[in-house]
């Protein structure tokens, strides 16, 4: 595989990144994504923020040079969290699961949490290849789903 690794995110990513975010199967997989995946204007505001905040930490995923995704870490309701999206073309070549442990070099809060549909299988897998423990689930309305489902809450200490 080729080496996947983090660097700051680039504005220059932006659009690649918006069109990971709009593709149906992963965004039915995420089920927590934005109301409107083919809004632009909507997506550049979010990032804006998010890229803003001086309590999240973002990074753009690379594997051999080539960004395909992004993970960062951020805080919420007091808690801090990750979240990570992978362009699906790279899924199950393990370019998540090492993205995921060059962000917990990196990131030296615990406890952290995250987050996933709960029939997020794959996401649910890297998480707990982590470290990653469930600590319980909830019903949340899925904007992707158009309906209230299952999230499963983990926890890293």
């Amino acid at each position: 595989m080729h080496e996947v690794a983090l660097r700051p995110i680039e504005d220059s990513d932006l659009g690649t990144l918006f069109e990971f975010m709009r593709d149906p199967e992963s965004v039915w997989m995420a089920a927590f994504t934005a109301e409107d995946p083919d809004d632009r204007d909507a997506f550049d505001n979010h990032m804006r923020r998010v890229l803003a905040d001086p309590d999240a930490k973002n990074w753009a995923i690379t594997r051999g040079g080539r960004f395909v995704g992004s993970i960062a870490a951020f805080v919420l309701e007091g808690d801090t969290e990750i979240t990570y999206w992978i362009d699906r073309d790279v899924w199950g070549q393990g370019v998540a699961s090492r993205a995921l442990a060059l962000l917990l070099e990196k990131v030296s809060v615990r406890p952290l949490r995250a987050r996933a549909a709960s029939d997020n299988v794959a996401s649910l897998s890297v998480l707990r290849k982590a470290g990653f423990t469930i600590v319980g689930t909830e019903s949340a309305y899925a904007p992707a789903r158009r309906t209230e489902i299952e999230e499963t809450i983990l926890r890293l200490d």
